[in-house]
């Protein structure tokens, strides 16, 4: 049988996102991310795509590691101007009926009793379709914004989000039961107080004695989304997330770390196919191979080294801009995005070490993920080599331009994928949640979330 392949759209509320540079570009509308009419167009076209859903990164923070300062992140627009992205998701809903919006949001610097009544409004404004991205935050800028020396260490982060998520799951999954809301206009009674509970969390970092304030929404807990790839993260993943994100540059580290959540999954006792796997990658497409690869020449004179080493300083954690171009990146640990480190050590197939250069160059478009170049047929046919050497469901596609790239995946690539049996002819009906998974609205019952929810059913 063909195996489907999934598609989410990766963009954020900002200008230069993965393609620093690109903004300049004639046919590039991202500087249009303050005007509303801008994502509700965004969102209408990948509906017709039918990709799952749009998901949207944040930051808290500027990346001020390259150079010790902001000045080249503002210079480049890198992801500074940045907008709030939860604000965008029930304009982007009543003008949709399928599409899915993951929303970045961290667990640093907001407390999660009134988070949850936030995830809680937007699943019930989209009617199920809201997924929530689990970051823990990785720019000291942020931290410093907020009162902190600096992110805590990496796998305290995760220490922390263990326990911010269990009381987003006794909010949302232990609070109310499902008949607790009675509307009866006889009696005058709306909803029956013995079936709302207080949650009487007390623990290392947060005491939350009371009810979640929110009735229950279509889903309870929106979609679980994640993106760590260390071994911490990939724990953190495994026990929580239902869609995982990852980025690698090579199929042969993609297959590695697939295979290496598939079996984190099967240690936590999960199926090792209950969270969808999407890997970052870049289409760049046209009618046929010549006038593709035409536009991926075009694109890369827009493309900016400065910018892309603004970024990958921020995710690596090192100053990059202390580094001649020809210079390795050597043996490094870094207190940010681990992974990122680790991949380009081993990206170099020949057993060789990338520089600073070739850093500059490879994120140019597209961030840490490949680019893959062709006409409608040649992507598909270097898709389903992906899918089928590394066992990944899908992938998380930045873009190049906006919406122009995403405009050629759904006239070039998505129509061949579509004739093959190999991408959905359709929507699932219901939520998010019943579309990527087909078993219903509710977190599975061997998630850890229900746990929380059994454990009370049984006190």
């Amino acid at each position: 049988m063909t195996r489907r392949i999934r598609f989410n759209a990766f963009a954020m509320n900002c200008v230069a996102h993965q393609s620093p540079g690109l903004w300049r570009h004639p046919e590039d509308q991202s500087s249009r991310y303050t005007d509303l009419r801008y994502w509700t167009e965004l969102a209408k076209l990948l509906e017709r795509g039918r990709f799952d859903g749009l998901f949207l990164a944040d930051v808290l923070g500027t990346y001020d590691v390259y150079g010790g300062n902001h000045d080249a992140a503002l210079r480049q627009g890198a992801q500074v101007p940045v907008s709030d992205p939860l604000l965008l998701a029930s304009a982007m809903a009543a003008v949709t009926e399928h599409l899915g919006f993951g929303i970045t949001a961290g667990t640093a610097f907001e407390h999660p009793y009134p988070f949850a009544r936030r995830l809680s409004t937007l699943d019930h404004l989209t009617n199920g379709r809201i997924g929530w991205n689990v970051v823990t935050g990785y720019l000291p800028s942020a931290a410093r914004n907020m009162g902190e020396d600096d992110q805590l260490q990496h796998d305290d982060r995760y220490d922390h989000a263990d326990e911010y998520l269990e009381v987003l799951y006794k909010l949302w999954e232990t609070s109310w039961e499902d008949d607790a809301v009675v509307r009866d206009r006889t009696t005058g009674v709306y909803t029956d107080p013995s079936k709302v509970h207080p949650i009487e969390h007390e623990g290392k970092h947060f005491t939350v004695p009371g009810i979640h304030i929110s009735e229950p929404s279509p889903q309870r807990t929106p979609v679980i989304f994640q993106a760590g790839a260390s071994p911490r993260g990939v724990r953190f993943a495994a026990e929580n997330a239902e869609a995982i994100f990852v980025g690698a540059p090579t199929k042969a580290i993609l297959k590695d770390t697939v295979a290496r959540i598939r079996n984190e999954l099967t240690k936590v006792g999960r199926d090792p196919y209950s969270a969808r796997i999407y890997t970052l990658l870049t289409i760049i497409t046209d009618r046929t191979p010549e006038l593709a690869q035409a536009k991926l020449e075009d694109y890369r004179s827009y493309a900016s080294s400065e910018g892309a080493l603004v970024f990958t300083s921020g995710w690596m954690g090192i100053d990059l801009s202390g580094y001649r171009a020809d210079e390795p990146i050597g043996n490094v640990e870094s207190n940010a995005i681990q992974s990122a480190v680790a991949s380009f050590r081993q990206a170099d197939e020949k057993g060789g070490e990338w520089t600073v250069g070739d850093i500059a160059e490879w994120a140019g478009i597209g961030g840490l993920g490949p680019i893959v170049v062709g006409s409608g047929a040649e992507v598909a046919d270097e898709l389903q080599e992906w899918v089928a050497e590394t066992d990944v469901d899908g992938f998380n596609l930045a873009y190049a331009v906006t919406p122009g790239t995403f405009e050629d995946i759904v006239e070039h690539v998505i129509p061949e994928l579509t004739r093959r049996g190999a991408y959905q002819s359709d929507y699932e009906a219901g939520t998010l949640r019943n579309k990527l998974f087909g078993r219903g609205d509710r977190l599975p019952l061997e998630h850890r979330g229900r746990s929380f929810d059994r454990i009370r059913t049984a006190g």
